[in-house]
């Protein structure tokens, strides 16, 4: 396991790490807008299936991810609604995640079996430079075990994890208090499935 701490003039030599430990199916620890996260690639299913085993998530609990832009979408969801298409371009990047209709083929460890996946463009932060520069959906679960509270800074991760992951990328404390807002788009309406960070999200 690799420990770096992140400043403002190696961050993209960090990015460019991170992203070679995900493309070799390894998991990175890293900060976002909101809380620490843990980061495996999209389409790797052992990376996939050891961060369940990590976190002790239960399997019907689908993993949210993250992308550098709507442009990525395709990769992971279609049959986007021209709603959900509005609120990316009003509240991204930003703690905003969208439940959307699952792209064929896209690994049942991020749907749990819904067909339907979560996915955001994260704000300011570590977390929307790596997946800007990496040009691939990276899952964006929260860095502690099931049930516990999510990590605000890199002592916390090791804390929780140890030596079990691939690499912490340290970048001080994050923000904390609310996760990011969960919407999906039902019958052209905006329905709030987890109150978050984004206390209002409309349309208008």
């Amino acid at each position: 396991m690799e420990y770096l701490r992140l400043s403002r003039q190696n961050e993209e030599d960090l990015v460019r790490k991170a992203i070679d430990v995900l493309i070799s199916g390894g998991i990175v620890a890293f900060p976002t807008e909101t809380f620490y996260a843990l980061g495996a690639k999209y389409d790797r299913e052992d990376a996939l299936m050891r961060l369940y085993e990590l976190k002790r998530r239960p399997f019907e609990k689908a993993i949210p991810v993250m992308i550098g832009s709507s442009e990525q979408l395709p990769l992971i969801a279609r049959d986007v609604p021209e709603e959900a298409v509005r609120l990316m371009e009003k509240y991204w990047p930003g703690p905003l995640t969208m439940v959307l209709k699952a792209e064929e083929g896209v690994s049942t460890y991020l749907t749990a079996g819904t067909a339907k996946v979560a996915v955001r463009v994260p704000g300011e932060s570590f977390a929307l430079a790596l997946v800007r520069r990496a040009g691939f959906p990276v899952t964006a679960t929260s860095a502690n075990p099931s049930g516990v509270s999510p990590a605000e800074d890199a002592q916390a991760v090791l804390k929780y994890f140890g030596e079990t992951l691939d690499l912490i990328i340290d970048g001080g404390q994050t923000p904390g208090g609310l996760p990011s807002t969960i919407v999906e788009i039902v019958n052209g309406e905006v329905k709030i499935l987890r109150k978050g960070r984004m206390r209002k999200v409309t349309l208008d």
